[in-house]
Protein backbone atom coordinates (compact mmCIF):
# COMPACT_ATOMS: atom_id res chain seq x y z
CA UNK A 1 0.00 0.00 0.00
CA UNK A 2 1.05 3.26 -1.05
CA UNK A 3 0.54 6.71 0.15
CA UNK A 4 -1.64 8.57 -1.89
CA UNK A 5 -2.64 12.23 -2.30
CA UNK A 6 -6.08 12.31 -3.26
CA UNK A 7 -6.34 12.66 -7.01
CA UNK A 8 -9.85 14.32 -6.78
CA UNK A 9 -7.84 16.83 -4.39
CA UNK A 10 -4.90 17.46 -7.35
CA UNK A 11 -8.06 17.77 -9.76
CA UNK A 12 -10.09 19.96 -7.97
CA UNK A 13 -7.34 22.12 -7.02
CA UNK A 14 -5.33 22.06 -10.83
CA UNK A 15 -9.06 23.04 -12.06
CA UNK A 16 -8.99 26.44 -9.23
CA UNK A 17 -5.27 26.78 -10.55
CA UNK A 18 -5.35 27.17 -14.62
CA UNK A 19 -9.10 28.17 -14.52
CA UNK A 20 -7.70 31.95 -14.82
CA UNK A 21 -5.87 30.55 -17.59
CA UNK A 22 -8.34 29.30 -19.39
CA UNK A 23 -10.41 32.67 -19.18
CA UNK A 24 -7.39 33.92 -21.23
CA UNK A 25 -7.11 31.06 -23.58
CA UNK A 26 -10.62 31.88 -24.42
CA UNK A 27 -10.29 35.47 -24.99
CA UNK A 28 -6.98 34.44 -27.64
CA UNK A 29 -9.23 32.31 -29.32
CA UNK A 30 -12.45 34.43 -29.82
CA UNK A 31 -9.69 36.81 -30.94
CA UNK A 32 -8.21 34.83 -33.87
CA UNK A 33 -11.79 33.54 -34.47
CA UNK A 34 -12.58 37.26 -35.56
CA UNK A 35 -9.30 37.66 -37.86
CA UNK A 36 -10.60 34.80 -40.21
CA UNK A 37 -14.12 35.84 -40.11
CA UNK A 38 -12.76 39.35 -41.44
CA UNK A 39 -10.88 38.07 -44.40
CA UNK A 40 -13.22 38.21 -47.20
CA UNK A 41 -16.38 37.62 -44.74
CA UNK A 42 -15.07 34.03 -45.04
CA UNK A 43 -13.66 31.74 -41.88
CA UNK A 44 -11.32 29.79 -44.54
CA UNK A 45 -8.14 30.61 -46.68
CA UNK A 46 -7.50 29.12 -49.78
CA UNK A 47 -4.16 27.60 -50.50
CA UNK A 48 -4.02 30.25 -52.74
CA UNK A 49 -4.21 33.01 -50.04
CA UNK A 50 -1.48 31.22 -48.16
CA UNK A 51 0.83 31.47 -51.28
CA UNK A 52 0.59 35.26 -51.97
CA UNK A 53 -1.74 36.97 -48.96
CA UNK A 54 1.06 37.78 -46.17
CA UNK A 55 -2.01 38.83 -43.68
CA UNK A 56 -3.32 35.10 -44.29
CA UNK A 57 0.14 33.80 -44.40
CA UNK A 58 0.30 36.14 -40.26
CA UNK A 59 -2.92 35.21 -39.20
CA UNK A 60 -2.32 31.27 -39.75
CA UNK A 61 1.19 31.48 -38.31
CA UNK A 62 -0.43 33.16 -34.92
CA UNK A 63 -3.16 30.82 -34.91
CA UNK A 64 -0.80 28.06 -35.09
CA UNK A 65 1.32 29.29 -32.62
CA UNK A 66 -1.56 29.95 -29.90
CA UNK A 67 -2.70 26.69 -30.77
CA UNK A 68 1.02 24.84 -30.11
CA UNK A 69 2.25 27.07 -27.05
CA UNK A 70 -0.64 27.34 -24.73
CA UNK A 71 -1.63 23.89 -23.64
CA UNK A 72 1.96 23.79 -23.10
CA UNK A 73 1.61 26.70 -21.10
CA UNK A 74 -1.49 25.52 -19.60
CA UNK A 75 0.66 22.69 -18.02
CA UNK A 76 3.17 24.07 -16.99
CA UNK A 77 1.33 26.70 -15.22
CA UNK A 78 -0.52 24.36 -13.50
CA UNK A 79 2.02 22.11 -12.15
CA UNK A 80 3.86 25.55 -10.66
CA UNK A 81 1.43 27.62 -9.59
CA UNK A 82 1.09 27.88 -5.86
CA UNK A 83 -1.49 27.29 -3.54
CA UNK A 84 -3.27 30.72 -3.66
CA UNK A 85 -5.61 30.11 -6.35
CA UNK A 86 -7.38 27.44 -4.87
CA UNK A 87 -7.29 24.51 -1.82
CA UNK A 88 -8.37 27.73 0.08
CA UNK A 89 -10.74 27.78 3.20
CA UNK A 90 -13.82 26.14 3.08
CA UNK A 91 -15.84 22.88 3.52
CA UNK A 92 -14.02 19.25 2.30
CA UNK A 93 -15.84 16.00 2.69
CA UNK A 94 -12.90 13.97 3.92
CA UNK A 95 -12.56 9.57 3.92
CA UNK A 96 -9.95 7.40 4.26
CA UNK A 97 -8.84 3.72 5.39
CA UNK A 98 -6.47 2.55 7.30
CA UNK A 99 -4.85 -0.94 6.08
CA UNK A 100 -2.01 -2.78 7.94
CA UNK A 101 1.43 -3.75 7.13
CA UNK A 102 3.18 -6.54 9.23
CA UNK A 103 6.40 -5.54 10.47
CA UNK A 104 7.17 -8.43 12.33
CA UNK A 105 6.12 -11.22 14.28
CA UNK A 106 6.54 -14.21 16.45
CA UNK A 107 6.46 -16.15 19.74
CA UNK A 108 7.57 -15.76 23.26
CA UNK A 109 7.47 -17.63 26.78
CA UNK A 110 7.60 -14.29 29.25
CA UNK A 111 8.04 -15.52 33.06
CA UNK A 112 5.75 -14.15 35.54
CA UNK A 113 7.00 -10.82 36.59
CA UNK A 114 9.26 -10.82 33.49
CA UNK A 115 8.67 -8.63 30.23
CA UNK A 116 9.89 -9.25 26.39
CA UNK A 117 10.63 -6.26 24.51
CA UNK A 118 12.06 -5.41 20.67
CA UNK A 119 12.88 -2.70 18.47
CA UNK A 120 12.02 -3.11 14.75
CA UNK A 121 12.53 -0.48 12.11
CA UNK A 122 10.76 0.34 8.58
CA UNK A 123 13.85 -0.55 6.48
CA UNK A 124 12.51 -3.98 6.62
CA UNK A 125 9.61 -2.82 4.81
CA UNK A 126 10.13 -2.10 1.03
CA UNK A 127 8.99 1.53 -0.15
CA UNK A 128 8.05 2.81 3.41
CA UNK A 129 8.73 5.72 2.11
CA UNK A 130 5.81 5.77 0.32
CA UNK A 131 3.59 4.96 2.75
CA UNK A 132 1.69 7.18 5.34
CA UNK A 133 2.56 5.71 8.52
CA UNK A 134 0.00 7.07 11.39
CA UNK A 135 -0.01 4.31 13.78
CA UNK A 136 1.52 1.10 15.28
CA UNK A 137 0.00 -1.87 16.76
CA UNK A 138 0.86 -5.14 18.70
CA UNK A 139 -1.73 -7.60 18.11
CA UNK A 140 -1.13 -10.37 21.41
CA UNK A 141 -2.53 -13.80 21.69
CA UNK A 142 -2.16 -16.38 24.35
CA UNK A 143 -3.38 -19.69 26.04
CA UNK A 144 -3.24 -20.70 30.09
CA UNK A 145 -0.47 -23.21 31.01
CA UNK A 146 -1.31 -23.50 34.85
CA UNK A 147 -0.32 -27.11 36.03
CA UNK A 148 -1.82 -28.68 38.91
CA UNK A 149 -0.14 -31.38 41.46
CA UNK A 150 -1.63 -32.94 44.50
CA UNK A 151 -3.33 -36.05 45.38
CA UNK A 152 -6.70 -33.68 46.35
CA UNK A 153 -6.60 -32.99 41.94
CA UNK A 154 -8.22 -35.98 41.96
CA UNK A 155 -11.25 -34.81 43.84
CA UNK A 156 -11.22 -31.05 42.58
CA UNK A 157 -8.50 -29.37 41.26
CA UNK A 158 -9.53 -25.96 41.51
CA UNK A 159 -10.36 -23.59 38.65
CA UNK A 160 -6.82 -21.73 37.54
CA UNK A 161 -6.50 -17.95 38.39
CA UNK A 162 -6.65 -15.46 35.01
CA UNK A 163 -3.22 -14.01 34.46
CA UNK A 164 -2.38 -10.45 33.12
CA UNK A 165 -0.93 -9.70 29.66
CA UNK A 166 0.38 -6.27 28.81
CA UNK A 167 1.68 -5.03 25.46
CA UNK A 168 3.20 -1.59 24.67
CA UNK A 169 3.81 0.10 21.36
CA UNK A 170 6.06 3.19 20.78
CA UNK A 171 7.00 5.86 18.12
CA UNK A 172 9.10 8.67 18.77
CA UNK A 173 7.11 10.70 21.68
CA UNK A 174 3.84 8.37 21.19
CA UNK A 175 3.26 5.16 23.10
CA UNK A 176 0.33 2.73 23.68
CA UNK A 177 -0.31 0.07 26.22
CA UNK A 178 -3.04 -2.19 26.70
CA UNK A 179 -3.82 -4.84 29.03
CA UNK A 180 -5.86 -8.42 28.35
CA UNK A 181 -6.39 -11.52 30.51
CA UNK A 182 -6.57 -15.56 29.81
CA UNK A 183 -9.50 -15.76 32.51
CA UNK A 184 -8.69 -19.22 32.63
CA UNK A 185 -8.20 -20.40 29.05
CA UNK A 186 -7.00 -18.58 25.84
CA UNK A 187 -7.32 -14.95 25.33
CA UNK A 188 -6.32 -11.71 22.86
CA UNK A 189 -6.13 -8.50 22.70
CA UNK A 190 -4.07 -5.70 20.97
CA UNK A 191 -2.51 -1.99 22.34
CA UNK A 192 -1.89 0.29 19.28
CA UNK A 193 -0.84 3.98 19.12
CA UNK A 194 -1.61 6.85 16.43
CA UNK A 195 0.20 10.26 15.63
CA UNK A 196 -2.91 11.62 13.22
CA UNK A 197 -6.24 13.21 13.62
CA UNK A 198 -8.91 10.42 13.28
CA UNK A 199 -11.62 12.68 14.00
CA UNK A 200 -11.37 14.57 10.73
CA UNK A 201 -11.79 11.27 8.90
CA UNK A 202 -15.02 10.12 7.45
CA UNK A 203 -16.45 13.62 8.34
CA UNK A 204 -17.10 17.32 6.39
CA UNK A 205 -14.10 20.04 7.89
CA UNK A 206 -14.90 23.10 7.84
CA UNK A 207 -12.79 26.55 8.35
CA UNK A 208 -9.62 25.02 7.26
CA UNK A 209 -8.04 25.04 4.18
CA UNK A 210 -6.89 21.79 1.87
CA UNK A 211 -3.13 22.36 3.57
CA UNK A 212 -4.32 22.95 6.84
CA UNK A 213 -6.58 18.99 7.08
CA UNK A 214 -3.81 17.24 5.04
CA UNK A 215 -1.09 18.51 7.80
CA UNK A 216 -3.44 16.88 10.33
CA UNK A 217 -3.57 13.44 8.49
CA UNK A 218 -0.88 13.15 6.64
CA UNK A 219 2.31 11.98 8.65
CA UNK A 220 4.72 13.32 6.25
CA UNK A 221 7.65 10.62 6.76
CA UNK A 222 7.08 10.65 10.56
CA UNK A 223 5.92 7.34 10.96
CA UNK A 224 9.89 6.26 9.21
CA UNK A 225 12.42 4.47 11.71
CA UNK A 226 12.45 2.69 15.24
CA UNK A 227 9.01 1.15 16.62
CA UNK A 228 9.33 -0.59 19.57
CA UNK A 229 7.30 -3.06 21.10
CA UNK A 230 7.33 -5.09 24.50
CA UNK A 231 5.34 -7.73 26.55
CA UNK A 232 4.53 -8.07 30.04
CA UNK A 233 3.36 -10.66 31.96
CA UNK A 234 1.85 -11.08 35.64
CA UNK A 235 0.97 -14.65 36.39
CA UNK A 236 -1.38 -15.85 39.36
CA UNK A 237 -2.11 -19.33 40.54
CA UNK A 238 -5.29 -21.09 41.36
CA UNK A 239 -6.35 -24.13 42.93
CA UNK A 240 -7.69 -25.55 45.69
CA UNK A 241 -7.12 -27.85 48.84
CA UNK A 242 -4.61 -30.45 48.17
CA UNK A 243 -4.51 -29.48 44.64
CA UNK A 244 -1.76 -26.89 44.24
CA UNK A 245 -1.41 -24.33 41.05
CA UNK A 246 1.98 -23.84 39.44
CA UNK A 247 1.80 -21.07 36.92
CA UNK A 248 5.46 -19.67 35.85
CA UNK A 249 4.53 -17.68 33.13
CA UNK A 250 2.90 -17.87 29.73
CA UNK A 251 3.98 -18.45 25.89
CA UNK A 252 2.53 -14.94 23.84
CA UNK A 253 2.14 -14.92 20.58
CA UNK A 254 2.43 -11.21 18.83
CA UNK A 255 2.13 -9.06 15.41
CA UNK A 256 3.75 -5.75 15.61
CA UNK A 257 1.92 -3.98 11.73
CA UNK A 258 1.94 -0.74 10.80
CA UNK A 259 -1.26 1.07 10.11
CA UNK A 260 -1.14 3.14 6.85
CA UNK A 261 -3.84 5.70 6.10
CA UNK A 262 -4.86 6.34 2.41
CA UNK A 263 -7.07 9.40 1.88
CA UNK A 264 -9.06 11.81 -0.12
CA UNK A 265 -10.30 15.49 0.36
CA UNK A 266 -12.77 16.87 -2.07
CA UNK A 267 -14.93 20.11 -1.88
CA UNK A 268 -18.21 19.00 0.50
CA UNK A 269 -21.29 19.95 -2.09
CA UNK A 270 -24.58 20.03 0.13
CA UNK A 271 -26.86 18.12 -2.33
CA UNK A 272 -30.38 19.95 -0.49
CA UNK A 273 -29.09 23.13 -1.81
CA UNK A 274 -29.37 22.09 -5.21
Amino acid sequence: MTKTISKTKRRTTKAAKIEPLLDRFRTESHREHHLLASHEGSAMYTLEDLKTNRDAQITVASITFFLLAFPLYFGFAAGNADGSLGGGVADYQVNGEITYVELASGSEYIDDGGSWSQIFNTDAINNAEDLNIVGVRISMSYNEDETANGLGCIASGGNPEPDTISGTVSHLEFTGTADGQNNGGSGTHEAMVIWYNESMVGTVVSGLSMGEIEAQIDSKGAGLGDHSASINVVAQEGGSPGCAHNDGGENVDYVVELMVLDYTIAPYIDASDI
